[in-house]
């Protein structure tokens, strides 16, 4: 099976925003930079409706995107009351590079077998500084306790700048 993902997504190309040089991107290439990327952009809704927005760090797992909030943090808050999520990562620069945008609903994750093998993950990314200890549901760490999520794309767009620039879309 591929590590990145459990299922394979159906990839466009969107001709609309791509150049007719573009081919579209294998799934592949988005997952591999999805476990690579340290930064991402989480949006989540509040119960008014309104965005929030916040950088946070990701680890890419068994087809899933997972971060951790604490139980009181406002992204923890919006998700209890719409999972609705999109994550976001990329170059940051305009000519260059593949932007993802990853579109999901955030489910937490419970089992401590799943998360002592995520809390290992955090570790073999960001270093020793982000060792979480798992207990009744959670990461415990430096910061208190973290609630984990996963999540599983139900879309991603993948904007590649460049020569050539274009539009991928996979579908789950």
């Amino acid at each position: 099976m591929d590590p990145h993902t459990s299922t394979t997504p159906r990839t466009s190309l969107d001709p609309r925003y791509s150049d007719p040089k573009a081919t579209a991107l294998p799934w592949s290439d988005a997952a591999d930079r999805l476990a690579a990327a340290e930064v991402f952009w989480l949006t989540t809704v509040r119960p008014d409706g309104r965005p929030h927005v916040t950088p946070l760090i990701a680890v890419w797992s068994e087809g899933a995107l997972h971060f951790c909030t604490g139980p009181d943090e406002r992204k923890a808050r919006n998700l209890a009351e719409n999972p609705s999520v999109v994550l976001t990562t990329g170059s940051g620069v305009l000519d260059e590079g593949l932007d993802l945008v990853v579109e999901g609903a955030a489910a937490p994750v419970r089992d401590e077998e799943r998360l002592r093998a995520l809390a290992q993950a955090y570790v073999e990314k960001y270093g020793p500084d982000w060792r979480f200890d798992v207990r009744e549901g959670a990461f415990v760490g430096d910061g208190g306790t973290a609630v984990v999520f996963a999540v599983a794309p139900r879309t991603v767009f993948g904007f590649a700048k460049g020569d050539p620039f274009g539009q991928t879309r996979w579908r789950f």
